[in-house]
């Protein structure tokens, strides 16, 4: 049973890394470079990174946030309830459980179907992709405020803070 758990913990650590990694690229690098390549009349443009390197960030983006949350769902084991209902002893673990659930959320539910639209793997009007780039960018960066805290309250459980 120690096996599992380590193994479990190491996915948990390692898709974490991988999600929280990418969220803070996409934030930090890849926005201002987008910008960057569209205000640049000589350059490449952008057309290069929404082909090749988003796409494919995108689906390590959102497929580390699910091997995340369901690692660390299966780390709670059978205090899973205990800590989405804030009981005594686990408020900590709790509240970060909860921000990284609608981390997971706004993933899968805002940022993902809003992105299908920017990069054109839906149809979408000119109008519909301008609300989707605002829509995404500020589900993104949401998530990029709620990662603090979040890291925050899992590393508070284990380490006594609180």
């Amino acid at each position: 049973m120690e096996y599992v758990q380590f193994i479990e913990r190491w996915v948990h650590f390692m898709a974490g890394i991988t999600w929280i990694g990418l969220l803070y690229y996409f934030n930090f690098v890849q926005v201002p470079a987008m910008g960057a390549a569209l205000a640049d009349k000589d350059g490449p443009g952008p057309a290069a990174i929404g082909k090749y390197v988003a796409p494919r960030a995108l689906s390590w983006f959102r497929w580390s946030a699910l091997v995340t949350w369901f690692a660390g769902a299966g780390l709670l084991g059978p205090n899973f309830v205990s800590a989405f209902t804030l009981q005594d002893g686990f408020v900590n673990i709790g509240f970060g459980a909860w921000l990284g659930t609608i981390m997971l959320l706004n993933v899968w539910g805002i940022i993902w179907p809003n992105q299908k639209k920017i990069l054109g793997m839906v149809e979408a009007t000119a109008e519909e992709i301008a609300k989707a780039k605002r829509t995404a960018l500020l589900a993104s960066r949401t998530n990029t405020l709620l990662s603090v805290p979040m890291l925050f309250f899992m590393a508070a459980q284990s380490h006594g803070v609180m």
